[in-house]
């Protein structure tokens, strides 16, 4: 069971970087301005965050077994109905209704995954569904890219569709053949939206959502800059994208190697300090390098980072929650995920530093945030 939540997992976030390359350049072949063309590739993101808190709510009251069918299908859908898209405004609803319904799969695909992996494994458990989040941001980009080039986008996003449907049909008979117990009392359904106050005064909680964040605020600064700094350093377009996936495959070494034992025998809080820390320097580095050299090693650097981060933030959600609202956490988890991408490169164009200026602002933020997290985990310790 646990391997065909991975394969939603990997379609779902498949999906989403499959988009990267070709969407700004589809939004511009159906006559948009610059500014709807910004617009279009945003308003995933957007529609994204309140899929993903619906997601979350949806979980806790009808249970993930229901919502990932129709979150599946409805994502393929939606993928097939590109097809349709003549002129801008057609491009947007079809963007808004994209990230509304793909955000519906995640936090339902997690919310499934916590629940039935083993609590002590439940660090490894995230590791690889990490590397399957890895593996699909290293193939989905090169997918596209290649695919669009001798067909078309609408193409592209056809197949990812096809096989939404097809893991949405096969996701109706394999999870009702498995039902997740859930005792949720009349005195729970009473208390439920206190719950909900309750999971942003959890101190893991909050760790969590800000992890996820900074994760995905620091990943909208690497595809916003990154591809910059290469060209004015005089390389060629392809190296942004070999950075990229030497980043992708280092993280998803760091998921699947034995290494993925340290995240059951450390403290998440630690590993997450870590992995941010990582990410931070590696952005500083990025910030003074002109060298080819530098490049793939603050990535890789990055990769080990990142590799880090994902699975503690997760292992740091799972044992903050219990079942009952362990959904909502996921939903809102996934909703700082999506806010991170849009923030991280709306804030350096509002800003408008220079690339070295991008990432050592951003690399900063992140110590900080590490430096943060581990100084309020040991006053935590004193004061107890």
């Amino acid at each position: 069971m646990k391997y065909f939540i991975y394969t939603v997992i990997f379609f779902s976030f498949f999906d989403l970087f499959t988009q990267l390359p070709v969407m700004s350049t589809f939004a511009k072949s159906v006559g948009a301005s610059s500014f709807i063309t910004g617009l279009a590739v945003g308003m995933y993101s957007f529609s994204n965050t309140f899929g993903n808190v619906i997601s979350g709510f949806w979980t806790d009251r009808k249970g993930p077994s229901i919502l990932l069918p129709l979150g599946l299908v409805s994502t393929g859908l939606s993928l097939l109905s590109y097809g349709v898209v003549n002129d801008a405004l057609s491009l947007l609803i079809i963007r808004f209704v994209h990230g509304l319904v793909a955000g519906l799969i995640v936090p339902a695909a997690f919310t499934y995954h916590s629940t039935i992996m083993v609590k002590e494994e439940r660090g490894k458990s995230s590791a690889l569904s990490g590397a399957f989040v890895g593996i699909a941001a290293i193939t989905g980009p090169a997918f596209s890219g290649i695919l669009a080039s001798r067909t078309s986008v609408p193409f592209v996003f056809s197949i990812s569709g096809i096989c939404m449907l097809l893991i949405g049909v096969i996701a109706i008979f394999v999870l009702r053949r498995i039902s997740i117990k859930r005792k949720i009392t009349n005195s729970y359904k009473e208390k439920d939206s206190i719950k909900v106050r309750y999971l942003f005064r959890n101190p893991g909680v909050i760790k969590a959502f800000w992890g996820a964040f900074f994760l995905m605020f620091a990943q909208g600064v690497i595809a916003y800059l990154l591809p910059l700094q290469t060209v004015v350093l005089g390389y060629d377009s392809k190296v942004s994208g070999t950075l990229l996936s030497t980043f992708g495959v280092v993280a998803v070494l760091v998921f699947i190697l034995p290494t993925n034992r340290i995240f059951d025998k450390v403290a998440p809080i630690y590993t997450l300090s870590l992995g941010i820390a990582l990410m931070g320097s590696s952005l500083l580095l990025l910030s003074v390098s002109t060298v080819i050299v530098v490049l793939y090693l603050a990535m890789a650097s990055y990769g080990i980072g990142f590799g880090l981060l994902f699975p503690s933030i997760n292992a740091l959600l799972i044992d903050s929650t219990d079942e009952k609202v362990r959904g909502k956490a996921y939903g809102y988890f996934y909703a700082f995920f999506s806010l991170g991408v849009v923030v991280g490169s709306s804030v350096l164009g509002l800003l408008q530093l220079s690339i070295s200026q991008g990432f050592l602002f951003t690399g900063v933020i992140l110590l900080l945030f590490s430096l943060v997290v581990l100084i309020n985990k040991r006053s935590q310790q004193f004061s107890t």
